[in-house]
């Protein structure tokens, strides 16, 4: 098979994101053709004047819709797109240069209908970036699912870096409405039509999540509601692990609690960890201050995820109304 690459990038107010994310493909060692598609997603800042600006340097569609949510404007791109292989990005990635190089060279030698690649911390990011990005990478902290080579398991690919052939495209419908959610309800219909996935550990991309403190736990707060609603949808995939993130921020209250009954060694386990969180982010980022804001911005992922996936787990079991009754903004 010959691979035709597309882009897809949906963006909502984000144009001096977008520069640098063309500026990154501009930039790609790959010296066949490819094409990008840009899909405005009913933006109040658009990005024509930066897209307009790479016209003669880029095979670049631009599409502008009312806002209809990143699931459904990734598929408005892909239906509108030329290639027959599809990579999807979100527009706060950077490309290293070499990334479709090593998407094309993994395809053609084991290919696959869907991957997903990891995700990176760029030396230009700010302190709490790296942190949060560890947070969000880490082995100890997520089981290495956003592309760690370690994962146990089938290998969900997210749509911040993701590659999906226009033929599982056509044949599984693209992506439903539900977001935070949409990519790993996306992967599981992929593996129901009988499609494999896998991880491509050279095809990473620089992820900024531009966020704060408040938006980091406004984030993982909704991935923990989505969870049990996609268990709900795909009961086959529910699994023990889901549950962690919410055992470990009640055990840390209990443990707080049981310092007053002069019961120490359960707040020592959890001091341990987090000494533990310290030396493998100081390892990895060889930086005292990222490595001391990674404790912080693991702390809010797992209770910010707890907190979430334990409302969300009691409201679906205790109610008769729909997902998308009890939680409309969780759905476009």
């Amino acid at each position: 098979m010959e691979l035709s690459f597309s882009f897809i990038i949906p963006v909502y107010n984000r144009p001096e994101e977008i520069r640098e994310l063309l500026d990154s493909l501009v930039d790609q060692s790959y010296e066949k053709h490819f094409e990008v598609v840009i899909v405005e997603d009913g933006s109040t800042v658009d990005s024509h004047d930066v897209v307009k600006s790479f016209g003669d340097r880029l095979n670049i569609s631009y599409y502008q819709k009312p806002n209809s949510g990143p699931g459904d404007s990734r598929n408005y791109g892909m239906q509108r797109a030329k290639g027959n292989y599809f990579v999807v990005l979100d527009s706060d990635c950077i490309l290293p240069p070499q990334y479709l190089v090593e998407a094309e060279r993994s395809l053609l030698k084991e290919f696959v209908h869907c991957y997903g690649g990891p995700d990176a911390a760029h030396c230009t990011f700010t302190n709490v970036q790296k942190a949060i990005n560890y947070a969000m990478t880490s082995v100890l902290t997520t089981g290495g699912i956003r592309g760690n080579k370690n994962s146990v398991g089938k290998f969900q690919p997210r749509s911040f870096n993701m590659g999906i052939s226009k033929t599982a495209f056509e044949h599984v419908g693209g992506y439903g409405n539900i977001h935070p959610g949409e990519d790993p309800d996306l992967t599981i219909r992929i593996w129901n039509k009988g499609y494999d996935t896998k991880l491509i550990p050279e095809a990473f991309v620089y992820h900024k999540r531009r966020i704060d403190w408040n938006k980091f736990f406004i984030q993982v707060n909704k991935f923990g509601m989505v969870r049990p609603i996609l268990n709900k949808w795909h009961p086959g995939t529910a699994k023990i692990t889901y549950w962690f993130p919410t055992l470990f921020s009640a055990g840390s209250l209990l443990a707080l609690l049981l310092i007053f009954f002069l019961i120490y060694w359960p707040i020592y386990v959890y001091l341990a960890f987090y000494l533990l969180i310290f030396l493998d982010a100081l390892h990895k980022n060889k930086n005292l201050w990222v490595a001391l804001l990674s404790i912080i911005a693991v702390s809010i992922q797992f209770f910010g995820y707890g907190y979430g996936f334990i409302k969300s787990t009691i409201r679906l079991n205790f109610s008769r109304r729909t997902p998308e009754e009890l939680f409309p903004k969780l759905f476009f």
